[in-house]
C-alpha cells in the first residue's frame, strides 16, 4: 500500500509539473484571431532570453509545417560557430485550447511539453513576440533575418511592460561570418 501511495504521489507531482509547463505567465495573454496556416513556414530568431539549448548558436531559424495528425512539426536550427556545424532539434506542437488562440504546447523530448505563447503578432505575420510558460523564455521572431528598428523597439517595450528582463535579451547574429 505504501509503495502504491508513493508511486501515485510521484505521478501526481509529475502531472502538476507537466500541466504547469503549458500555462502562461501571470498577466500575459496569447493573441486571439491566430491563423496557423499563415504562421507556418520559416521564422528567423532576432532576439531571445538566454538558455543553454541555444547558447552559442547564430543564424537560428524555426520552421513550422503541418503534421498528419493535425499538429505542427517544429524544426529549430542554428549554427554552432565553435563546432563549425549546424545543430537541429525536431519537435511537435499542438494547440492548448482553441486553434484561433496563439497558445500551443511544444515538445522536443517525448511526452514533456512546454508553452509556446504568441503574445504579439504583426497583422501580416511578418514578426512575432513569443513567450514560454514563464518570463524566463522570450523570443522576437521575424520572417526575414533583419527587423526594422522601430518594430524592435515596440516589441522590446511591450515585453518590458509585461515584466520580461529585456535588458538581458541576446541579439542573434543572422549572417555568416
Amino acid at each position: 500500500m505504501n509503495r502504491n501511495y508513493r508511486r501515485w504521489s510521484l505521478v501526481a507531482v509529475l502531472m502538476v509539473f507537466l500541466l504547469g509547463c503549458t500555462g502562461t505567465p501571470d498577466g500575459v495573454k496569447p493573441i486571439s484571431g491566430f491563423e496557423l496556416q499563415r504562421y507556418l513556414g520559416t521564422w528567423y530568431e532576432i532576439a531571445r532570453l538566454d538558455h543553454p539549448f541555444e547558447r552559442g548558436l547564430s543564424r537560428i531559424t524555426a520552421t513550422y509545417s503541418l503534421r498528419d495528425d493535425g499538429g505542427v512539426s517544429v524544426i529549430n536550427r542554428g549554427f554552432d560557430s565553435a563546432e563549425r556545424d549546424w545543430r537541429e532539434a525536431q519537435g511537435k506542437a499542438y494547440f492548448v485550447d482553441d486553434p484561433a488562440t496563439g497558445h500551443l504546447k511544444v515538445s522536443f523530448f517525448g511526452p514533456f511539453y512546454a508553452s509556446y505563447v504568441v503574445i504579439a503578432l504583426d497583422e501580416d505575420y511578418r514578426w512575432a513576440l513569443v513567450s514560454g510558460p514563464d518570463r524566463d523564455y522570450l523570443w522576437i521572431l521575424s520572417r526575414s533575418p533583419k527587423l526594422a528598428q522601430p518594430v524592435i523597439e515596440q516589441l522590446v517595450d511591450q515585453a518590458n511592460d509585461l515584466g520580461y528582463a529585456t535588458e538581458q535579451l541576446i541579439w542573434v547574429e543572422q549572417t555568416a561570418r
